[in-house]
């Protein structure tokens, strides 16, 4: 007859009393020692948005704690970003309406917001990575990631646009392009753009499971297109209810050129998270977004949660799930509680 111990299955455990898993709960330096997941400021980027203007530092109602910065605010921030460590800011544009017309032609103009903060933050903070988003709705006065036309996206007119965007943002010092229009084919495009115009260093962090949810209202608000946009982007973002497909488009990206993936929202979706980790093993990185983001600070501020705590335990379940990183506008504050422990 074996020995018991040699026949235990791979997760059973021995009876109570001789197995009292309380032992390694009952102090603060032993469920330090045997943490499974580990969660830092290495683990974050900062999306912050970009407004036209001097000395302009304005709240989204919707966001509370969250502002559009104009450029020389932007430069005081991200440096904040970069003495606390965190490795890269991710920027978005509040474009002026006057500017959005249904060809798109701001999102690569050579000279417009992000590219002239990205020249900005580059020049004065070059050791912070900046990553730039690749799609044509903050300038689409359909509000849309694609051209219009009667009342249809057209993918391949607009694969035609997200190049020429893409190196705008390569030419201004993007050191990571999210393109996150989600339509068919654009990795590729932009990746085979980027090889033939020396700009192969540049990487692509594929928006490539990014659901047609609810929880992005507040970030629309933020950018300026939540009245422009007409019906809704279910023709090309994934429905809530796949599994299957947003593990095909991830790996589809990949097979395009991307260097890693991201999931998008966060928190409804770590099963994505999950499958991507164990099932494809590339670096995924989860977007916790401006509806994840008000629903925490909108209870925090109500005083119905912890705020630091609710911060950290939603973070931490990203990095459980598997994920790289996580976009969060959550970073700096989740930085400054750090460094409060350090």
């Amino acid at each position: 007859m074996g020995n018991k111990i040699e026949n235990l299955m791979p997760f059973e455990t021995a009876p109570f009393p001789m197995s009292r898993p309380r032992r390694l709960r009952q102090s603060d330096w032993m469920r330090r020692l045997i943490s499974e997941t580990q969660l830092s400021v290495n683990d974050l980027i900062w999306p912050l948005f970009i407004t036209e203007g001097t000395n302009v530092k304005e709240e989204i109602p919707s966001m509370p704690g969250v502002y559009r910065y104009s450029i020389d605010l932007a430069l005081e921030a991200v440096n904040e970003a970069a003495n606390l460590d965190i490795p890269m800011v991710a920027l978005f544009p509040h474009t002026d309406a006057a500017l959005k017309t249904p060809s798109c032609d701001e999102a690569f103009n050579p000279d417009n917001l992000v590219s002239r903060a990205t020249r900005a933050i580059k020049a004065a903070i070059p050791d912070i990575g900046v990553m730039l988003d690749v799609a044509l709705d903050p300038y689409n006065s359909d509000g849309h990631d694609g051209i219009v036309r009667d009342g249809q996206i057209l993918n391949d007119e607009t694969l035609f646009a997200l190049e020429k965007q893409a190196l705008a943002h390569a030419e201004a010092g993007a050191d990571v392009l999210g393109p996150s229009d989600m339509m068919d084919g654009r990795i590729a495009v932009i990746r085979q753009a980027l090889e033939q115009n020396e700009f192969q260093n540049v990487s692509i962090m594929a928006y490539s499971a990014k659901f047609a949810s609810a929880f992005y209202g507040p970030f629309r608000d933020a950018v300026g297109a939540s009245g422009a946009l007409k019906g809704d982007k279910k023709t090309y973002q994934l429905d809530p209810a796949n599994s299957r497909e947003a593990i095909q488009m991830v790996a589809r990206d990949l097979a395009e050129g991307a260097d890693m993936v991201m999931v998008k929202p966060g928190m409804p979706y770590l099963d994505i998270c999950q499958r991507v980790n164990t099932e494809i093993g590339a670096p995924c990185f989860a977007y916790q977004v401006s509806g994840e983001y008000a629903m925490i600070a909108g209870a925090a501020d109500n005083g119905w949660i912890d705020r630091n705590k609710a911060i950290t335990e939603s973070l931490l379940a990203f990095k459980r799930a598997g994920c790289s990183g996580i976009l969060t506008y959550f970073a700096v504050e989740f930085a400054n509680m750090q460094e409060d422990f350090l």
